[in-house]
């Protein structure tokens, strides 16, 4: 491998990994916040146990995803230098505002909340947990307004052949931004929802308790929700991807001919890796892909073939004679992305989600009027289930970054755009080739590092699944008198 696959594996190893760890952070945190709140209510004991026990696993995943995200930071400065120094005008304020206004409040109020419990008024720890809760999701709002102008750059001009910002504000209204960020949410509430079904009916199968069925009851609601909104603002999602990137539209059908109207592969038979899909059978759905393209049952929706020599016309035909751009120098741009990925990776994430809300749904109605299924299928069942919906945000978010290659910053057809590129100016406009980010190392030194992290992130994987599984193995107890939780 040369320096620049062995950079994008490293940065997708590690990106992907961590992304385990967000989703579930923000939802249950949300969700933590709920049962608190219908404790300080209620005063039921079962909500206070439902908060300490779900709490306590929150904590865990935080914390190691706080580890894991650290290293985000430094990937930038290690094997994606060029691209750091491209993109930095326009990152750094979304990022400062991550980190000094929401990851601030955010663990500030984390905590007070875990040191508050016996320390501080019941409403007042109450509003600590929702502080925190709602500071995760602040957070991801500007880590996706950011990744979004990777998608979609708005708010900058050229200097100097770099993006200079002129308008945060366009950049955290940018509508790529506004679509992802509560399709992301969503996502979130998806994980957290299948974690509290799965492990609250295998805790439900061993001891009938008030506080696991009210956990599956909410956890249930909550990603059949979430499903539900991941369906609307996904459609929401594809009409934006047919006006901005339309070659990613085109791979996530493996459509390699224009069609009008263009209908909706289900599911495809042969070898999808080739552009000219010869070789390929699909069953589809008449006239759908148009209308979730444009609304209509009519529109065109431009092939692969079509869409390669309009970016040949506009973005150019080769890179530029250089060395650092390894085996790609004075080559052709390919700018198909990879079609088994972007084509499966698309139908795997919606078939993932779909299961799991499925899942969800079944364990409501399966354990409703204090039932539950004989037989140890059911909790295994629904304990398997709990990777659905993190296999579908993963397979979404490899479907979303490698679905604009061969571009690291994709080019915005109808906002700021520079001139095609040349031998001198490949870098210098508001696009960015992917092979034009990575620093100059060596291909065994980013080997080092990408087998370095690997282990490291292994190790850490080892470590939460042990704190997780001896927290949930510990399960849950009831305060012996709610009332004495707080002081006054």
């Amino acid at each position: 491998m040369d320096v620049l696959d062995l950079a994008r594996w490293q940065f997708g190893i590690t990106t992907v990994y961590h992304f385990l760890m967000v989703p579930l952070t923000i939802g249950l945190s949300v969700l933590v916040a709920g049962m608190q709140t219908a404790w300080v209510r209620t005063r039921k004991a079962h909500y206070l146990a439902m908060t300490r026990f779900w709490g306590k696993v929150l904590l865990i995943n935080f914390a190691m995803g706080v580890v894991t995200g650290i290293v985000q930071e430094f990937q930038f400065g290690l094997t994606w230098s060029a691209y750091s120094r491209f993109v930095g005008d326009v990152f750094g304020a979304p990022l400062a505002m991550e980190a000094l206004v929401a990851f601030f409040v955010e663990s500030t109020f984390l905590g007070l909340w875990i040191f508050g419990w016996d320390r501080l008024p019941r409403r007042v720890h109450l509003a600590c947990a929702w502080a925190f809760s709602l500071a995760t999701i602040a957070s991801a709002y500007f880590i996706l307004a950011a990744n979004s102008w990777m998608q979609h750059p708005v708010g900058v001009e050229l200097v100097g052949g770099r993006p200079r910002l002129t308008s945060i504000w366009a950049v955290l209204t940018n509508n790529t931004a506004l679509a992802a960020i509560p399709h992301t949410i969503a996502g979130a509430f998806a994980v957290a929802g299948a974690f509290l079904v799965g492990i609250a009916t295998w805790h439900l199968w061993r001891r009938r308790d008030e506080i696991w069925r009210a956990s599956l009851k909410l956890g249930a609601l909550v990603g059949a929700a979430a499903f539900a909104v991941l369906a609307i603002t996904g459609d929401q999602q594809a009409r934006l991807m047919f006006e901005q990137q339309p070659m990613k539209m085109a791979a996530s059908e493996a459509l390699c001919h224009t069609e009008k109207p263009a209908g909706f592969s289900v599911f495809a038979v042969g070898d999808v890796a080739e552009p000219d899909c010869e070789n390929v059978k699909s069953i589809t759905v008449p006239a759908l892909l148009s209308f979730l393209a444009n609304g209509d049952l009519s529109s065109e929706v431009k092939g692969v073939q079509q869409l390669i020599g309009e970016y040949r016309a506009r973005y150019g035909e080769f890179y530029p004679v250089d060395e650092r751009l390894g085996e790609l120098s004075g080559k052709p741009i390919d700018y198909v992305p990879n079609l088994p990925v972007t084509y499966w990776g698309f139908r795997l994430m919606i078939g993932f989600g779909a299961l799991g809300a499925l899942v969800g749904v079944a364990a409501l109605w399966l354990t409703r009027r204090a039932r539950m299924p004989a037989g140890r299928w059911f909790p295994r069942l629904a304990v398997a289930s709990i990777a659905l919906p993190f296999l579908g945000n993963s397979f979404g978010w490899i479907f979303t970054e490698m679905g604009r290659q061969p571009f690291v910053v994709a080019p915005n057809p109808s906002g700021v755009t520079g001139a095609a590129p040349s031998s001198q100016e490949i870098g210098q406009s508001v696009w960015l080739f992917t092979a034009r980010g990575v620093s100059g190392l060596s291909a065994g030194e980013v080997l080092t590092s990408l087998i370095a992290l690997t282990t490291v992130y292994s190790i850490l994987a080892v470590v939460e699944i042990f704190l997780i599984r001896r927290a949930v193995l510990a399960g849950a107890e009831r305060a012996p008198d709610a009332e004495l939780e707080f002081a006054y």
